[in-house]
């Protein structure tokens, strides 16, 4: 079987990280690489445009608690939407230091090689949408009471 370049799968968000995901930084547009002359002659830079869905690509940098080796902990995941993607508040864990607990939406991952002088095996991760994280059970569908609430008689 033969699976052809720049297939990309679907996968859940719980797949790609088990623990979850806190973002670095801020959402910023994906820009086409410029080449020094291409500066020289002044230019403008252009945002990446994905070839698939027509969106614009944006760039979120994540931390992966999950990640076995440290070369995996930091990811850059592309976010594909017409308008910049606004991301959950922060939470603050200790006076002066805040974190930014997130979620992708639509998650797909595409198997490529990286690496310059040692190659391993890399994924491209995309995504939908950003979200705030699920905390606790499972979401509550509207119009569904929590448990132990009763009607009133």
């Amino acid at each position: 079987m033969a699976v052809p370049y720049g297939t990309r799968f679907e996968a859940a968000f719980d797949q790609v990280f088990p623990m979850g995901a806190l973002m670095v930084g801020e959402v910023a547009p994906d820009m086409e690489y410029m080449s020094a002359d291409d500066k020289a002659r002044g230019r403008q830079a252009k945002q990446k445009v994905d070839e698939r869905t027509g969106k614009r690509q944006w760039k979120v940098v994540v931390t992966d608690p999950s990640a076995e080796k440290e070369r995996d902990a930091s990811v850059t995941v592309t976010i594909l939407a017409d308008v910049q993607p606004v991301p959950p508040s922060a939470v603050a864990v200790m006076p002066g230091v805040e974190v930014r607990p997130v979620a992708f939406d639509g998650l797909t991952v595409e198997p490529r090689v990286m690496g310059d002088r040692y190659k391993y095996q890399g994924f491209v991760i995309r995504a939908a949408g950003i979200v705030s994280p699920q905390v606790g059970g499972a979401p509550k569908r509207s119009g569904e009471k929590p448990q132990g609430e009763q009607k009133a008689a």
